[in-house]
């Protein structure tokens, strides 16, 4: 039976920084700042207020003690960590969002800004903006803070990253001299506008010697219009300043992100505005993912604590009886949600932490593969798309080695492309393409459901201010990141096609195959029910319907594959191996739970997409034309007693007159579609067991201990 919740050094193993002194020390710095300065301005009501005041400004300065604005920095420029820094930027998030998730964009939103210029800018533009961000000890200097322009107000884009109202145009261009850029744009939604020093600016062309669109850097001292605009009045994320800025400022062109070249003197950006924003938000929503996660794993001991303190106090309750020791965890109802949320949360975190370790390995092979093109003089486009095509047909054919017996490959041919940091790459970013949105899409929608669960499980008191474990703000937060950084229309879109990348679907492929082999050794997970699933969601396949699908599949897989890590690495650390023959067992049932809610999710949708768009039959010449006549049955009830009846019964009958039985019509026909209809039986089949790991796991909550406050003030 479950004893205590998972601890620190159980969550380092899951998500597979064990080995990492630095992130474990980041875990405790950046939980610091949450359970401290950030929990005790939200009891005091600082998310009262849509401006950004002086305390919220100094949740800034705690971060930047704490080291926390300087984690996406590089170590040449004031950073501390050494390499990628998605999982570094993931476990920041995770641990604010942990108390508050504005607090956790508010330190981001500065990364955020820097992004563009991380990922596509010049030497220069990198050294200087990400020096200047960093925090210098003592206080010698106000690190600089940024913000990123890209929504914009209606009647222009909003939302619509593809087209922008913001412009640019050449101002003054002198002889010899750099050319002077005007840029006109109005923000709308501008996260960190409130104390920004700097902006990544979207904007296009409105000039014949400007090509295209780009993104531009202005700063706060530029010539011009700096204003940082009114505040946008919402309802959540309060402890982060947004406003709707305005600027019209002149600067020189140097300031394009991955600086330009000039061509017939037109000047060309490097980078489209739609290239920049590509490489940011690709890692950055992924943090955005884990902040929801953050917040379901957070409402676990809260919930707890409040079901077992329902009654206590009332008259006639007294210690030891049922109703005084388990309140509302008499309740299975209550066992039975708070063991789904759980659920949810632990699928949740696995795939964005998951992600998040994707993008820290793919980030040095993406700079190897800039460089095998460059050095080969093919451009960006059409040329690199052909050139990559060949490297996927390599990819696959590695990967069809791969799963071969030893004896069985060409070993030479096998080492070789295994060797290939360029198969390595295709392989990866198809993963990364799929696994981005999925994390974005179902972490935030989903989440942000059943976080609704999570409130409702301790009735009014959940949306008030006093709720413990700040359950209604987490809630309310937790709509804002289903939109931020691209709506759920957005992620499925993306989802939609990078899904049906071949080299996606043969490794997808291969992970059925791992699930099936984990069942054999490890059936108590549902391994067994999610390889049936993900066998009739790729049978299914049919793009955008089953986006949703596969991200429930994709969090699930992740959250076995965690959980067996634990199983096999938690031997090698003392204080976890204690807990392991209890932990164990309930984070398999856990795992179970979420594979039949998982394996629903796709039957359901599969089965909407297979016989929804299948003609209902109805009581006309095409309906009737499946009906027999009712004289036949007649004639066949010498052979089988009682095949008149029940034919009447199910109304597949014409009577000699014509007559029909009143209903809608005759019921569809499944002609065809018996591969589809076994697949379904097996996965219903598959669910065996499901309800019993869901009773075991409702137990271990009921049993659990427990610390007797919550670790931050409500």
């Amino acid at each position: 039976m479950l004893r205590t919740l998972p601890d620190d050094d159980v969550r380092a193993i899951l998500w597979r920084y064990a080995d990492r002194y630095d992130l474990q020390m980041l875990v405790q710095s950046a939980r610091g700042v949450a359970r401290g300065p950030v929990a005790r301005l939200v009891a005091a009501g600082g998310r009262n207020s849509h401006e950004w005041t002086p305390e919220k400004d100094e949740l800034l300065k705690a971060c930047d003690e704490a080291g926390l604005s300087a984690v996406g920095l590089d170590v040449e420029h004031g950073g501390f960590i050494e390499g990628p820094k998605n999982l570094a930027l993931a476990i920041v998030a995770f641990e604010l969002a942990w108390v508050d998730a504005g607090a956790a964009t508010s330190n981001l939103a500065n990364f955020l800004a820097l992004g563009p210029i991380h990922e596509r800018g010049t030497e220069q533009q990198r050294a200087f903006y990400m020096s200047a961000a960093a925090p210098v000890p003592g206080g010698e200097r106000e690190p600089w803070r940024g913000a990123f322009a890209l929504t914009e107000p209606i009647p222009y884009v909003g939302v619509e990253t593809g087209l922008l109202g913001g412009k640019a145009r050449v101002a003054v261009w002198e002889e010899g001299q750099e050319p002077i850029l005007q840029i006109d744009k109005r923000g709308r939604f501008i996260t960190g506008m409130g104390f920004a020093d700097f902006v990544s600016a979207a904007v296009d062309s409105a000039d014949e010697r400007i090509k295209g669109s780009c993104m531009v850097i202005l700063e706060k001292t530029d010539p011009g219009i700096f204003d940082r605009g009114v505040p946008a009045r919402k309802l959540v994320h309060q402890l982060s300043s947004t406003r709707d800025p305005v600027f019209s400022l002149r600067v020189p062109a140097s300031r394009i992100v991955g600086g330009y070249t000039v061509i017939n003197g037109v000047i060309i950006p490097n980078f489209s505005h739609g290239e920049v924003i590509e490489a940011v938000f690709r890692r950055t929503r992924v943090t955005v993912g884990l902040m929801t996660a953050a917040k379901l794993l957070s409402a676990i001991e809260p919930v707890i604590r409040y079901h077992r303190g329902r009654f206590r106090g009332g008259e006639g309750i007294v210690p030891g009886s049922p109703r005084y020791e388990f309140g509302l965890q008499q309740k299975e109802d209550v066992l039975h949600r708070l063991v789904d949320i759980w659920a949810t949360g632990e699928a949740a975190a696995a795939l964005g932490f998951e992600a998040a370790r994707v993008f820290d390995e793919l980030d040095p092979i993406e700079r190897q593969k800039d460089a095998f093109f460059a050095e080969r003089g093919i451009d960006r486009g059409r040329a690199q798309m052909k050139a990559l095509a060949k490297i996927s047909k390599d990819a696959l054919e590695y990967l069809a080695q791969s799963h071969r017996r030893p004896d069985q490959r060409n070993t030479e041919r096998y080492d070789a492309l295994a060797a290939d940091p360029m198969v390595r790459f295709v392989l990866l970013d198809a993963v990364a393409n799929v696994i981005c949105p999925a994390v974005k899409l179902w972490n935030t929608g989903h989440g942000a459901n059943v976080m609704r669960e999570a409130v409702s499980l301790v009735g009014g008191y959940g949306i008030t201010e006093d709720c413990p474990g700040f359950l209604g703000y987490k809630w309310m937060d937790s709509q804002l990141e289903a939109t931020y950084e691209g709506p759920e229309a957005v992620q499925r879109r993306q989802l939609s096609i990078t899904m049906t990348n071949e080299l996606f679907l043969a490794q997808f492929g291969h992970w059925t195959t791992e699930m099936r082999q984990v069942a054999s050794e490890h059936p108590g997970t549902g391994a067994c029910t999610l390889a049936t699933a993900m066998q009739l969601w790729l049978w299914t396949l049919v793009t955008f319907p089953l986006a949703d699908a596969l991200a429930w599949l994709l969090a699930t897989r992740q959250q076995v594959l965690d959980v067996l890590n634990l199983m096999t690495r938690g031997w090698e650390n003392p204080v976890v191996a204690e807990q392991l023959p209890t932990l164990a067992p309930f984070l398999m049932d856990l795992c179970h739970v979420q594979t039949a809610r998982a394996a629903g999710e796709v039957g359901r949708i599969s089965a909407e997409l297979i016989f929804g768009y299948r003609r209902q039959p109805a009581p006309d010449g095409h309906g009737l034309s499946a009906c027999d006549p009712a004289d036949g049955f007649k004639s066949s009830e010498d052979v089988i007693t009682g095949i008149a009846a029940t034919a009447h019964i199910d109304g597949h009958v014409i009577e000699a007159d014509g007559s029909h039985p009143v209903k809608a019509g005759p019921c569809a026909g499944t002609e065809g579609l018996e591969p589809f209809l076994r697949m379904r039986t097996k996965l219903d089949s598959c669910l065996a067991g499901a309800r019993l790991a869901k009773d075991r796991a409702a137990e271990g909550l009921m049993r659990v201990m427990i610390p007797e406050a919550l670790g931050y003030p409500l």
